[in-house]
């Protein structure tokens, strides 16, 4: 996220807004002294986190919060495992705040520079087919409403509201404190390593259940995966990071400084893309490793970018990835940014992209310079074709009409957000058309 004069616009440079009024509380009373005066003065208000959503969700024309002030610990308790951050802090701080205690989260995305607030309420995952996104890490969360006072929903307080509140989208209030359910701290052991992309579909299955967390990356106009499988083991395991150095070169040098410099050529000269990307599945992508699991999980990735992803049920993700292929070439589009494949466990958060079944995900991506427009429509149509459900931060084109038939408890959360939110005082243009006005 960043603000240019009093214009604010997210990290992908996908959304902007002016707001009417900035406001930086550094406390939850603070929060709810802004919630009532936006109430009373008739405007809406949004909290925004690292504005590493793509789609419009976090977009604040009213009254914008930053809630940059607003981290760090609440309550950690050793014994059950459950921690309370403030709603602003950042993922890349957990796992520091997390140490003392001995416990992780047990799951995470490829990125960590989301507040924790944002990324469960867009739905943020990993991957994993045992274990679910973050959201469904949540066993708690202290909310702001409309009416301007404190709703606690956890076991003991609204227990029947935590499946919607846990992925709220940011219209059912403002999250001031969110409380998750750690596991004890954990290492990984990883391996990293190209396979021939055919190989991967004929045994995508086997790979899924044979590791904890597997993934798979494919550059377009290659003939390779790049897989990535994961093992939990204890802290104690000796560790075996990869060498400063190498690490460097691939993660920094190649991956983000070499490949920032290709998108941008590949918008003046689109032909340098497929040898480009065939070069690049030779050098990255081969090593193994051992590390904290937080070290392991999340990469940095700072060539900007545009994405969409869907959801599928797990046993349709290799025919839509195999139409998603032949599109490319059908097409001859030259495309530069690689297609992600993860996987996750059922869930029970009413608007989680895996609510109710077995999951996988296929995200495509774009220079953040080039127009990913008929690129993503295309993809798009394939992801519906195979009952996909769109991630809410990332870019999609569904309305509320089309996501009401693909989300069973959708009517149960609109009716939820009728009840904090009766006058729309969270709302904005995305979330009138997802959800409805």
């Amino acid at each position: 996220m960043t603000r240019i004069g009093g214009t604010w616009q997210n990290w992908g440079r996908s959304a902007q807004v002016k707001p009417l009024r900035v406001e930086r509380p550094r406390s939850p009373e603070g929060v709810q002294r802004a919630v009532v005066a936006a109430v009373a003065q008739g405007l809406t208000i949004k909290a925004v986190g690292a504005g590493h959503s793509f789609t419009g969700i976090a977009v604040a024309p009213g009254v914008l919060l930053e809630l940059d002030d607003l981290q760090g610990l609440v309550s950690a308790d050793r014994a059950t495992g459950r921690v309370t951050l403030l709603a602003g802090t950042r993922l890349h701080r957990i796992p520091g705040l997390l140490a003392p205690f001995g416990l992780a989260m047990e799951n995470l995305g490829d990125i960590d520079r989301q507040s924790i607030s944002g990324a469960i309420s867009t739905g943020t995952h990993g991957t994993g087919a045992g274990f679910g996104g973050l959201a469904a890490q949540v066993v708690g969360a202290t909310l702001v409403t409309a009416a301007g006072e404190f709703l606690r929903v956890d076991d003991e307080h609204n227990a029947e509201m935590l499946p919607a509140v846990a992925l709220g989208l940011g219209a059912l209030g403002i999250l001031t404190e969110v409380t998750l359910q750690c596991v004890p701290a954990f290492a990984m052991a990883a391996i990293d390593e190209p396979a021939p992309l055919d190989d991967v579909l004929a045994s995508l299955d086997h790979r899924v259940e044979a590791s904890d967390h597997f993934e798979f990356y494919w550059f377009p106009h290659t003939d390779v995966a790049l897989t990535k499988r994961q093992t939990r083991v204890p802290e104690s395991t000796r560790r075996q990071p990869l060498p400063v150095i190498g690490r460097w070169i691939d993660e920094t040098l190649l991956s983000n400084g070499v490949y920032r410099v290709v998108c941008a050529a590949g918008q003046v000269a689109p032909a340098i893309t497929p040898p480009f990307n065939r070069l690049a599945v030779k050098l990255t992508g081969d090593r193994r490793y051992t590390e904290l699991s937080h070290r392991v999980l999340t990469q940095s990735r700072t060539v900007r970018f545009r994405e969409m992803e869907y959801a599928l049920p797990a046993d349709h993700v290799v025919p839509a990835f195999r139409s998603v292929r032949a599109l490319i070439e059908q097409r001859g589009w030259r495309i530069e940014f690689p297609i992600e494949v993860r996987f996750a466990a059922a869930d029970d958060r009413w608007l989680s992209t895996a609510y109710g079944r077995a999951t996988g995900y296929i995200a495509v991506h774009r220079y953040w310079r080039a127009d990913p427009s008929e690129y993503f429509e295309a993809v798009e149509q394939i992801m519906l074709e195979h009952g996909g459900r769109p991630h809410w931060g990332k870019l999609h084109t569904l309305t509320a009409d089309r996501l009401r038939e693909i989300y069973p408890r959708f009517e149960d959360f609109t009716a939820l957000r009728d009840e904090l939110d009766p006058d729309r005082r969270f709302t904005n243009r995305y979330l009138d058309r997802v959800l409805g006005s």
